[in-house]
């Protein structure tokens, strides 16, 4: 695991009572894994849509930030594309779409368990030029 997101994770104590596992997390990429609980399902019985959102954006915040300056979600969204379930094991993959000096562009698809897509997230952060060396 990445040094960078070691740091953020240990103190990440949503990403933590989620259940993410880091499966890799690398310089503007990163792939984390959960499985679905029955207590993060919604009225209907399925997996509440903040779910899916909260693996995509941690996933987003790991790849990010590893690149080596803080950096901050500034827009994100999320197509809801297929139903998740208790019992479903979620894999969301970040990867770094563009980036300039200031912002970077980041795309995650969370795929369950049978390699179907689930969900597709796009992400928007700000990099400050506060430095995670300065930090860890």
């Amino acid at each position: 695991m990445h040094k960078i997101t070691k740091h953020m994770m240990d103190g990440d104590a949503f990403s933590q009572w989620l259940g993410i596992e880091v499966l890799y997390a690398n310089e503007g990429s990163s792939s984390l894994m959960l499985v679905v609980r029955k207590e993060m399902t919604n009225g209907f019985g399925i997996a509440h849509g903040g779910i899916s959102y909260s693996l995509a954006d941690s996933a987003l915040a790991f790849a990010s930030n590893n690149l080596g300056r803080q950096s901050v979600s500034i827009e994100t969204s999320i197509s809801h594309l297929e139903k998740i379930e208790t019992g479903d094991i979620l894999v969301a993959s970040c990867s770094k779409v563009s980036e300039s000096h200031k912002i970077g562009v980041y795309s995650v698809q969370i795929k369950n368990q049978k390699n179907l897509l689930v969900a597709d997230f796009k992400g928007t952060v700000y990099k400050s030029s506060s430095l995670w060396e300065n930090q860890i």
